[in-house]
């Protein structure tokens, strides 16, 4: 066990200063905490306008991009569409006329 083990278990109370191993000492049981109820707080209708108000702050969070980020993010995936479309075109009829030459010919 290298040193930083060894400090690991001393903090768990696995092991003692020497590196010996502690017998686990038995855990006392937690009581559980009494659940603290909340009542609903008013009508269907704030409920939608607090989710609203929420949904429109976070927004107000939210990095957007800006036109020429947005123009050039989308030129790439359309040259990339593109690019892998002509590609899987090409795979096809060249397998299409090799697949029909193996078994007309």
């Amino acid at each position: 066990m290298n040193r930083e083990q060894r400090r690991m278990m001393q903090r768990q109370g696995t092991v003692d200063k020497d590196g010996e191993y502690v017998a686990p000492q038995p855990r006392t049981p937690k009581t559980p905490k009494a659940k603290v109820e909340t009542k609903s707080s008013g009508s269907v209708f704030k409920k939608i306008v607090k989710f609203k108000d929420e949904v429109m702050a976070e927004l107000r969070k939210v990095a957007w991009p800006k036109r020429p980020e947005v123009t050039g993010y989308s030129s790439v995936v359309i040259v990339a569409i593109l690019a892998l479309g002509l590609l899987i075109f090409g795979l096809d009829y060249g397998f299409t006329k090799l697949i029909q030459i193996l078994f007309n010919g």
